[in-house]
């Protein structure tokens, strides 16, 4: 791939899964809200749930197995991720480029985060982590006191992930008996990666209608996502959506316009 499709790729915001066109910037909360203000209006949805959406969450690989130490962060997302939006990051240094120096610490954070998951961010975990940058850096030239930023960011990010589709797990877990779309054949393991699909995509899609063309383009990537699920698209895509419009109703007025 050539500079100038990278660029394209870049400005486009693919989707890591299906490779469609995003509608917005990458870094921009639901709903076009950024940061902890978004966060603030989704957290209606299942309490933590919507706060950790609001802040945006990344892609899990085998998402469908629903074990939790088992799952791991996309790391080709994040890498996508950070290109974007380290340069807007308060500590952001023009004198670091991002392959060789901002892109080993945003990796250390994500790897980290994995490998500990029992850890919360503290003056122990600081000292610990900058213990082994001097190892995980490789040819970087932050030192840790300029890279623990970089380490953090990603850490925090990471652990709203793990988090958001923990919650996620739960809140559709308590009302899948009840939903009129369930197969009587299959079971919530069946589901759970749609609905965690159709929770990311409403956070990465935050100013998109959830109409045919949408469903097209998320149908395009279920089989990259649905792991053991037995379903196929034609039921999977009714648990996506309840996901989608989960989220979408949590936002103030009619966000997507869809009347609900």
């Amino acid at each position: 791939m050539n500079e100038n499709d990278k660029r394209e790729n870049r400005d486009l915001n693919r989707d890591p899964i299906s490779g469609a066109p995003g509608s917005h910037p990458v870094g921009v909360g639901v709903g076009g809200v950024g940061g902890a203000a978004a966060g603030a209006v989704i957290g209606a949805i299942g309490g933590p749930l919507g706060m950790l959406i609001g802040g945006g969450i990344g892609t899990l690989i085998g998402a469908a197995a629903g074990k939790g130490v088992a799952e791991r962060i996309d790391p080709t997302g994040e890498a996508e991720y950070w290109r974007e939006a380290h340069t807007s990051r308060p500590y952001h240094d023009a004198g670091f480029d991002y392959e060789n120096d901002y892109a080993p610490a945003y990796r250390y954070g994500v790897d980290s985060r994995a490998n500990l998951p029992d850890r919360s961010w503290d003056d122990q975990l600081d000292r610990d982590l900058g213990a082994g940058w001097g190892e995980a850096r490789g040819g970087s030239k932050l030192e840790w006191d300029h890279a623990r930023n970089a380490v953090r960011d990603a850490w925090d990010r990471s652990d709203r992930t793990y988090k958001a589709y923990a919650a996620s797990d739960r809140y559709y877990a308590d009302a899948f008996e009840k939903v009129d779309y369930r197969d009587a054949d299959s079971q919530f393991d069946d589901y759970r990666p749609a609905y965690r699909y159709g929770t990311q995509a409403r956070g990465r899609y935050g100013d998109r209608q959830w109409d045919e063309g949408l469903e097209n383009e998320l149908g395009q990537g279920w089989d990259k996502v649905k792991g053991t699920s037995r379903l196929g698209w034609d039921k999977a895509k009714h648990a996506t959506r309840d996901a989608w419009h989960g989220v979408e109703r949590a936002l103030p007025g009619d966000a997507d316009g869809d009347g609900r």
